[in-house]
């Protein structure tokens, strides 16, 4: 247990569920660095201008790493906007996500949807939305239809500690309590709620033993360690695939940057609390155990991070040199028939196109 909170309500008895597989740890830890190489560079790059906005993880890698390796690939995900290294585990090239936050001609949306805001159909990674908790009743819905399928899968919801105080947090729990539904809900309280700190957002001795209210149990786990992480995930999705309903899950993490580039958090917190977080590292706890357990080196080390730099650099570079999108596709991808109002504008549009206009008056 982190930050001293007291014991929360377990979801199996100890050994339940195995350690992270063993021989998967070292392939884990490059996940994890490669997630903390792009959160260095999107960051960078949004202060210069060459990506309109990011939302950081750095410090939360070992709580998505490990729940991702607990999910199975039928399993559909509703993300919050930090969950960049659950999309890079799940299969998601590295081009797609950078021509995501570029919003160039190659991004899937084509450019309408706002930077860090993923959706991969093929990973069953849904659209992410802005509106604090909203993919937690989604996620719900979706698990309730499967439910009624009788499919072996469950929906995972990604949330932060400040979406335990939204509307659609209490609906969403609520449901899937009542109707058992297969959902595990994944809380990375990483503290901050943007400025506001988590106990200035309830009294809860933990944020897992809300699921209690709801008639399921509720688990907190170290979330910088990818063992206990995965056990959580894996102990919830069999109890779900069981049909003993949902879990609720609170991964104590961290927050090293700032909630996003919109953020300064110097503004209301300390550094020296940030040096204190940064003690407990997740990539650097696990880069130690590989080394204790003679998987990794620091030659080895070393390569793997200059690797996943080179990868980000050159495929930034290709996602940058990639045309933007063509003006007409704003009229595509929205609706399956346009509203006689953007059937006048596109006409607008390809008759000005036609003149040299590009469609102005």
């Amino acid at each position: 247990m982190t930050h001293g909170h007291p014991a929360a309500l377990s979801v199996a008895a100890p050994g339940a569920v195995s350690d992270f597989p063993m021989a998967r740890r070292l392939e884990a830890y490059r996940w994890m660095v490669l997630a903390r190489v792009i959160d260095e560079r999107a960051l960078s790059l949004q202060r210069q201008g060459r990506i309109g906005f990011y939302a950081p993880l750095a410090g939360q890698e070992a709580a998505q790493v490990g729940a991702a390796y607990g999910l199975e690939a039928d399993d559909w995900i509703f993300p919050a906007y930090r969950e960049l290294a659950v999309a890079l585990v799940r299969g998601v090239p590295l081009r797609m996500i950078f021509d995501q936050l570029v919003g160039n001609s190659a991004d899937l949306s084509r450019g309408t949807q706002m930077p860090n805001h993923f959706a991969f159909r093929a990973q069953n990674f849904v659209s992410t939305s802005s509106p604090i908790g909203t993919q937690i009743t989604q996620a719900v819905g979706t698990a309730m239809a499967m439910q009624r399928r009788a499919a072996r899968a469950v929906t995972i919801a990604f949330f932060g500690d400040g979406a335990t105080s939204s509307n659609d947090f209490h609906a969403g729990l609520n449901f899937a309590g009542v109707f058992r539904a297969p959902t595990v809900f994944f809380c990375q309280n990483n503290q901050w709620a943007i400025s506001l700190p988590r106990d200035r957002q309830t009294r809860s001795a933990t944020l897992a033993e809300k699921a209690s209210a709801y008639g399921f149990p509720g688990v907190a786990v170290d979330g910088n360690d990818l063992d206990a992480v995965y056990r959580a995930v894996r102990t919830a999705r069999e109890r779900a695939i069981a049909g003993e309903g949902p879990t609720l899950i609170e991964a104590q993490v961290y927050r090293f940057g700032p909630h996003s580039t919109s953020d300064d958090p110097r503004r209301y917190r300390a550094d020296s609390q940030v040096a204190e977080a940064r003690a407990r590292d997740p990539v650097h706890t696990l880069k130690e155990r590989l080394i204790a357990e003679h998987q990794l080196d620091e030659a080895a080390d070393t390569k793997i991070w200059e690797a996943a730099r080179a990868e980000v650099a050159q495929t930034f570079e290709a996602a940058e040199r990639t045309p933007p999108p063509e003006p007409r596709t704003l009229f595509e991808n929205v609706f399956a028939h346009l509203t006689p109002r953007l059937e006048e504008q596109r006409a607008a549009y390809e008759h000005g196109a036609l003149e040299g206009t590009g469609g102005r008056p």
